[in-house]
């Protein structure tokens, strides 16, 4: 063996050593000095102790977690440093800061006329920075026509995100030539509202849309064939909690309505009908067996169903009943 191979096999061995130390350092510092039992940590006290003997091995050391106080679960979880999560309602997904509108400097004191003007400015160029292209432009102006429609229809905020993920996939893959962006956002929406089980139907979307109803109609087969989304078809539970809130029903007709839609499932009535036209039927039959009155042009006008389909489907939803209760006996 070489002097060479001999110094660096020398250099080599406490490199070694020192690895092997830090493995005993490290499970020293696990187990007690006194009788070499387990060592816990109690995170109320902030102490060190064995877990065998007791013996207090340190105290007062350093909290690295938040400094703030909470008092309950949601407290807690809303407490941080950082700003507002990403979405994807805006078309920069959040990510960029705006010019605030007050006119007033860090101190709360009123700008000068000069300085508003210069505000003024930096506010409109900046606005026109963020949205430099047109795919910008263009998802600017979908998604806030999503979310005007979404806060007329009263849509929560998960849909609303879910509407606009599908307006993004339709953008990037270039679905929207020769046809309106309002028509898209609108297709959008109702897509979202079927995925996640809210019940808007169309006449209700076209009523706050800006487009006609047989346009999205066109604008919403050609979208989920190209998208490939795997829609549910809408079911008359859907829309019993919110026909049944509107008209003020009892709770005693809302949960019969609900049995003669089970019913009525079951024995295949809706099938091939509106799902809106079902559960208003269900409701107006409902209403009549509990003996409350609830006529038919107030749950026309609450479900945006004309008379005659109500009349037609409550003969439907009674047949199922009664054929169901037949074959039981």
């Amino acid at each position: 063996m070489t002097n060479d191979q001999l110094s660096t096999t020398r250099r080599s061995k406490p490199n070694a050593v020192s690895g092997f130390d830090h493995s005993l350092e490290t499970q020293r510092h696990n187990e007690c000095p006194e009788c070499s039992g387990r060592l816990i940590r109690d995170s109320d006290t902030d102490e060190t102790v064995c877990s065998e003997c007791g013996l207090l091995i340190s105290e007062q050391t350093i909290d690295r977690g938040p400094e703030w106080r909470t008092f309950d679960f949601e407290q807690g979880e809303t407490a941080s440093r950082v700003g507002l999560p990403t979405t994807q309602r805006m078309h920069d997904k959040g990510l960029t800061t705006d010019i605030g509108w007050r006119d007033r400097d860090a101190h709360g004191n009123p700008l000068s006329a000069r300085q508003r003007q210069k505000m003024s400015r930096l506010r409109t160029w900046d606005e026109r920075f963020r949205t430099q292209d047109s795919k910008g432009r263009n998802l600017k102006r979908a998604l806030g026509e999503i979310d005007r429609m979404a806060s007329a229809l009263g849509v929560p905020d998960p849909t609303r995100e879910t509407a606009s993920v599908i307006y993004r996939r339709a953008l990037d893959e270039d679905l929207l030539p020769g046809r309106s962006i309002e028509s898209v956002a609108t297709c959008a929406l109702y897509a979202a509202t079927r995925t996640n089980g809210i019940s808007r139907t169309i006449d209700e979307l076209t009523e706050v849309s800006r487009v006609e109803k047989l346009d999205i109609e066109r604008t919403y087969r050609y979208i989920s064939r190209e998208l490939d989304l795997q829609i549910p078809p809408s079911h008359p539970m859907e829309y019993v909690g919110r026909f049944a809130s509107e008209l003020e029903c009892s709770n005693e007709t809302d949960r019969y309505a609900r049995k003669l839609i089970d019913d009525a499932t079951k024995q295949g009535v809706h099938s091939g009908k509106n799902p809106a036209g079902i559960a208003a039927a269900a409701l107006y039959a409902a209403s009549r067996l509990c003996g409350e009155s609830i006529i038919q042009p107030d749950i026309s006008a609450v479900a945006n169903i004309s008379e005659v389909t109500i009349r037609q489907r409550y003969r439907d939803v009674l047949d199922a009943t009664e054929l169901l209760e037949a074959d039981e006996l």
